[in-house]
């Protein structure tokens, strides 16, 4: 290998080397995996500089470890995008629960308003007369006819009172919660707010030190990395395949009668299908670009049953179903920590966004680590 190109082959070792371990602000990050090893030394002058026209190429063997560390890389991305959709779902929930209480605090001011107005009204009233109360006057008075309209008169404004008295110290008591929960809602809001600006820069930071490795790479060295890509996909879908999935799949589908996508699911599929060729954007729900669970919970949406934002919850909170079951609409879950997802359409094949710089495409459903399969409408 000349000069030149050992100086690539270094510097682009050294990029996914010098990535820091994967940030877990907050709640938001708890299950998330350690990220790679603490960072190597800067390199030297020499090893960054660019390759020669006459350089040698990069082995194979060289580029599947780089092919490997942009793996590793889009996979910490996706872990903080995940961690992301999280607090952004969190926040949008928090931001609705906040404008309830809101407007139930200012109901019970002027509930409260009302009731302290009244509360005077009859302390007023009850002074009236020459400012002998009512209770003085009933005792006083010696006349039978009195003497009962003035118990009647008493009883009433009594239980009048208490009522109100009541009334009051609910309202303050409900205004109270509601004053202490607004208050804890805005602390977690602020948390929220604060893990989804950490993995936003996680995010940003893992596709920049993907992005500068590739950009190390000269144009052929990229096309036979593309191919070393294809050919390892075509590998674990084979080796997937060569499980009898895909005969299993049939013969469940035959005894349960279950091969069919249901109506909903056939929806969900046909929303996905629309979406093929649009760009993979973290965070985005579409219409013009998703991420990959983005994709997934707006199309289940689009046929009628809301699902989970990110594929971390939609592994926790959908049924499950065993992948020799699988029917097109169930999603299939990746990686041990639930960090990908995709959409199956039958055949052995999703619907998938797959991660920043490729576009909404179908895949082979072996072609990545499965986990598992859900199924939003079981």
């Amino acid at each position: 290998m000349g000069r030149g190109k050992r100086g690539l082959l270094a510097a682009a070792v050294t990029v996914v080397c010098a990535v820091t371990v994967l940030a877990v602000p907050g709640t938001a990050f708890a299950s998330v995996p350690a990220g790679p090893a603490e960072p190597s030394p800067a390199p030297s002058a020499s090893a960054t500089s660019a390759p020669t026209a006459t350089s040698a190429p990069i082995p194979d063997a060289e580029l599947e470890k780089v092919r490997a560390q942009l793996d590793g890389l889009y996979h910490d991305a996706a872990v903080a995008t995940d961690a992301y959709n999280a607090a952004e779902e969190k926040t949008r929930k928090q931001s609705v629960q906040l404008a309830r209480l809101k407007k139930r605090t200012d109901t019970a001011r002027k509930k409260l308003a009302e009731l302290k107005d009244q509360a005077g009204a009859a302390a007023r009233a009850q002074y009236r007369d020459s400012g002998m109360p009512p209770m003085a006057r009933f005792l006083l008075s010696d006349n039978p006819e009195h003497f009962a309209d003035g118990a009647g008169t008493l009883l009433n404004g009594a239980r009048a009172t208490k009522k109100l008295i009541t009334e009051t110290d609910r309202v303050e008591r409900e205004l109270q919660r509601d004053t202490d929960d607004a208050a804890a809602r805005w602390k977690k809001l602020e948390r929220d707010r604060k893990d989804k600006a950490d993995a936003q820069k996680t995010i940003k930071a893992r596709i920049k030190d993907a992005e500068k490795l590739e950009s190390r790479l000269e144009k052929k060295e990229k096309e036979r990395l593309a191919e070393l890509e294809r050919q390892a996909a075509r590998k674990a879908q084979t080796a997937w395949l060569d499980t009898g999935v895909l005969k299993k799949e049939a013969d469940a589908a035959k005894a349960t009668g279950t091969a069919a996508a249901t109506s909903a699911g056939a929806k969900a599929v046909a929303f996905a299908t629309a979406q093929l060729g649009k760009p993979y954007v973290w965070g985005a729900e579409g219409p013009d670009s998703f991420d990959c669970s983005g994709l997934t919970s707006q199309a289940w949406a689009d046929a009628g049953t809301p699902i989970p934002r990110t594929s971390q919850e939609q592994w926790k909170q959908l049924p499950h179903v065993d992948v020799t079951e699988m029917r097109p609409g169930d999603l299939v879950i990746y990686f041990a920590d639930a960090t990908h997802v995709g959409m199956y359409v039958g055949d052995g094949k999703i619907i998938h966004a797959p991660r920043p710089g490729r576009t909404v495409t179908i895949a082979g459903a072996g072609t990545m680590p499965i986990l598992g399969v859900v199924r939003p409408d079981a």
